[in-house]
């Protein structure tokens, strides 16, 4: 178990330095734009092709993919309803909370700490192709057409064929059709990839300058709910889907309750960064969540494993 700390020995001191980056004036506002639109368009595409193309086909199409939809469906619907009922918030910052609270760091967080806890790197697959394959598209649908005020087909149409969409669905269709790329095509998307994960984290921690957790006004209410869904209610959803409903053995349990306790995605900050909305709650879950999460993954990892 304290091999599994390793992981977030990584992301914390990634985000520090781009906490020290922003502090210091190295890297202001106009340089977290920048990044952003670099994660976006270059690096994350990569990265999901490369993690995709990767996978094995069994793997990705496992019983564990239901029962990590469900789990994360039904944390996002509840955040939703409670984020335009009880909030009136529009729909573009009700789907960023929405997503803070239901879409797991799999990749950058999720495939180390998998291969610490569960002793192998592919159980987060099915979740990675859940997520960039139907959340995303949606999501990134939904912002859009938020942008411009009004539901615009050609905005729909531009979020599916949107970068990460495209990296992601080549990424399947290689591991699918079983494709073995030469070294020559696959080595320099690899090294794109591989600069994902600290460009994204450093972003993240330039964010954190000057801002201070839960001084959000307004929006403590959702970063606090957002959390709790993601930390507490989204790993017991997972847990009963696995356990009860499907009847999993402790093993297939142990892995979709680990996958579902993950922290939030940086993604999702990265769309909120993207289209301007939404930061403050995509930003502080984040953070929340990602130090909260150790405590439930030791929690769970003993009761279950």
């Amino acid at each position: 178990m304290l091999d599994a700390l390793t992981g977030f020995v990584v992301v914390g001191f990634a985000i520090f330095i781009g906490w020290v980056l922003g502090k210091t004036g190295v890297l202001d506002v106009a340089s977290r734009a920048v990044l952003a639109k670099l994660v976006y368009w270059v690096l994350s595409p990569a990265l999901l092709f490369v993690v995709l193309s990767k996978a094995d086909v069994d793997a990705l199409f496992s019983s564990l993919l239901p029962v990590s939809a469900i789990a994360a469906v039904a944390v996002i619907l509840i955040y939703a309803v409670a984020a335009r009922l009880v909030w009136r918030r529009p729909a573009s910052e009700a789907l960023i909370g929405a997503l803070s609270a239901g879409q797991v760091n799999a990749n950058n967080i999720g495939i180390p700490l998998s291969l610490y806890i569960l002793g192998s790197a592919a159980y987060p697959a099915p979740v990675v192709l859940f997520q960039l394959l139907v959340l995303t598209p949606v999501s990134l649908s939904i912002l859009e057409a938020s942008a411009g005020g009004r539901f615009r087909l050609g905005a729909v149409a531009r979020a599916l064929v949107s970068p990460i969409i495209v990296g992601s669905a080549l990424g399947v269709l290689v591991s699918v059709l079983g494709v073995d790329l030469p070294e020559v095509v696959f080595a320099p998307i690899e090294l794109i990839a591989n600069a994902c994960v600290p460009v994204l984290l450093i972003s993240y921690g330039v964010s954190l300058h000057g801002q201070r957790v839960l001084g959000a006004g307004g929006q403590r209410g959702e970063v606090i709910l957002a959390s709790a869904l993601k930390l507490l209610v989204m790993p017991a959803l997972a847990w009963f889907v696995a356990a009860i409903v499907f009847g999993l053995g402790s093993q297939e349990t142990l892995v979709v309750v680990v996958l579902a306790a993950l922290p939030t995605a940086q993604n999702v900050f990265n769309y909120a960064q993207r289209f301007g909305v939404g930061e403050n709650v995509a930003r502080d879950t984040v953070f929340i969540t990602t130090l909260g999460c150790i405590p439930i993954l030791v929690l769970a990892t003993v009761l279950l494993g």
